[in-house]
């Protein structure tokens, strides 16, 4: 059938829009980078594009109908045109067949019935060189994906073999594809292969890795036990990506290996980074600045943490804050936040914490009442240290009889526990105390 000039590059333009719409409106293309490979109307002249047979008026105009259809979202009108079309095979040539499949594959790509749009898009692919070689590549990649999608493993790859020999200067896109591909066969060692190989294209063309080419990367690396190549991952997302996770997985990884300085040294840049978000983020690097004997500096990244908001002020919590001011000979400031997790906790122990601060500190009330404190919650290692504690504070008040009792009941909690070295001395103390007693009666005998 002769046709003017018009309506033949009519034809061809509806063809060529066609097709960009469908690939545009699919998500794998943009996704991974295929876009302009064969659709870009400058990329396909500069191949010197197959001449491909004409599309008939009558057939245009089905496709035409099938293509309004589609746009307005009536895919079943549309699939009952192409479906009369389609078993024709004899009315149509392959340039018309290749384009009735396209559209199908494409609707039911949009209807999420990939099994059906895999074999329209073969379909598409049968018809040779008398579809355009765009078409052919852009439907080799997405049939190569949506066989990824149904768990088709090996067809995708296969469909990716042939993609890659008629591609022309594909990005490193296909290539992270691929390698994802490879990921979920299980077989790491070609995904990373393939990621390698996308990393080396990408930095050759000043574009910069994908953030989750790397992930995928490193958790592969994971997955394979090859920490020191997880680390050298780890290392670049921190360098490129410095987001939280990252920063705490590479700790992590840097403790689990021993290298426990370089951990701490990871966490203490995450914090200057100021990415910390979790409570566990602070009280982490505190215990790991306590065990490098650096309570000063384990203090005040706790408090850090409490101001935050981020540390909830439990009674743990609050004691190791009070720990760390206390070794760091900061007794101020560690009175005032046991104080705090004392009344919080269950358990005395605290409580018997802040009757030795306040031993040391000379505040001999506070001593015997946190000792008290210690000694009606409970919960103590032994009991008998605790009176000995109460009974010194006591006697440095100069209350004797008080002073006394409290070694008395020390001296029967260590014959309870079998604890001869602590009822030892508090029989030295009662004794002591007799004599003090005793010396002052007779000092105001005399002065009577």
């Amino acid at each position: 059938m002769k046709t003017s000039s018009r309506l033949t590059l009519s034809r061809l333009t509806f063809c060529a829009v066609l097709s960009v719409a469908v690939l545009a409106t699919t998500p794998f293309t943009a996704e991974f980078g295929v876009v302009g490979f064969s659709a870009n109307a400058a990329e396909e002249k500069k191949r010197k594009t197959r001449r491909v047979p004409t599309i008939s008026e009558a057939a245009f105009k089905k496709l035409g109908k099938a293509g309004e259809l589609i746009e307005l979202k009536d895919y079943d009108g549309a699939l009952e045109i192409l479906l009369e079309m389609a078993p024709r095979v004899r009315r149509y040539n392959g340039n018309e067949l290749g384009n009735i499949y396209y559209n199908l594959a494409y609707i039911y790509y949009l209807k999420e019935d990939y099994s059906k749009a895999i074999d329209s898009y073969k379909s598409v692919l049968a018809q040779g060189e008398e579809v355009s070689e765009g078409t052919e590549i852009n439907t080799l990649y997405t049939v190569a994906q949506l066989c990824s999608i149904e768990g088709r493993f090996q067809e995708s790859l296969d469909f990716m073999e042939i993609w890659l020999t008629k591609a022309n200067n594909p990005g490193p896109e296909p290539r992270v594809f691929l390698g994802q591909v490879y990921y979920q066969m299980k077989d790491f060692s070609n995904a990373l292969i393939q990621l390698e190989i996308a990393i080396t294209m990408a930095i050759e063309r000043n574009m910069k890795p994908k953030e989750n080419w790397w992930q995928l990367i490193a958790f592969m690396y994971f997955e394979k036990e090859d920490w020191p190549s997880y680390i050298e991952t780890m290392k670049t997302l921190v360098k490129d990506f410095p987001k939280r996770d990252y920063w705490i997985q590479l700790a992590g990884i840097y403790g689990q290996e021993g290298e426990e300085r370089l951990q701490l040294n990871t966490m203490q840049a995450a914090y200057a980074a100021e990415v910390f978000a979790r409570q566990g983020d602070f009280t982490n690097l505190a215990g790991l600045l306590l065990q490098r004997e650096a309570p000063y500096k384990a203090a005040k990244v706790m408090r850090d943490g409490f101001e935050r908001e981020v540390i909830e002020r439990s009674a743990a919590n609050l004691q190791s804050l009070g720990q760390a001011w206390q070794l760091s000979q900061e007794v101020d400031e560690a009175i005032p936040v046991l104080e705090e997790a004392a009344t919080l906790s269950d358990e005395g122990k605290i409580y018997e914490r802040l009757a030795y601060l306040y031993m040391e500190d000379d505040s001999y009330e506070k001593c015997v009442e946190a000792a008290n404190g210690a000694l009606d919650k409970g919960g103590l290692r032994k009991r008998q240290t605790i009176y000995i504690v109460r009974g010194m504070c006591e006697f440095n008040q100069n209350k004797l009889t008080p002073a006394r009792a409290s070694f008395v009941s020390c001296r029967n909690e260590s014959r309870k526990d079998e604890d001869s070295n602590n009822r030892r001395i508090c029989n030295q103390w009662i004794t002591f105390i007799d004599r003090e007693a005793d010396r002052q009666k007779q000092l105001e005998a005399a002065g009577g």
